[in-house]
């Protein structure tokens, strides 16, 4: 046999460290993953409430001081919508007798 060229020997010496790039990326990425597994076994405490989940129930005294603001409410909205109801009704007259007015003033009555 022949000693190897030195085309051949860098060929070799090529395909040699592609593999051991590849063996020492591996190596790598397996070393990162166990890292992360552990930063997130480390990571993960229990979380607990802060807060209380069981809420005092209304009194009868609370509800039956709600049902009364509701109905006063109800009845200031009534009473307001009754005064705009008037309020515009009177405007409807002033506004026809005025023009009226203008009219007669324009004839000359």
């Amino acid at each position: 046999m022949s000693e190897p060229t030195p085309l051949d020997k860098a060929e070799a010496a090529a395909r040699e460290a592609e593999n051991n790039t590849a063996v020492v990326q591996l190596a790598t990425m397996a070393m990162e993953l166990a890292k992360l597994a552990s930063q997130q076994q480390a990571q993960t405490p229990v979380q607990t409430c802060q807060h209380d989940h069981h809420k005092q129930r209304r009194s009868a005294g609370e509800w039956l001081g709600i049902s009364c603001a509701v109905c006063v409410g109800g009845v200031g909205i009534a009473f307001a919508s009754l005064a705009l109801a008037i309020l515009g009704g009177v405007a409807a007259i002033v506004v026809l007798v005025l023009r009226d007015m203008w009219r007669d003033m324009k004839k000359g009555r």
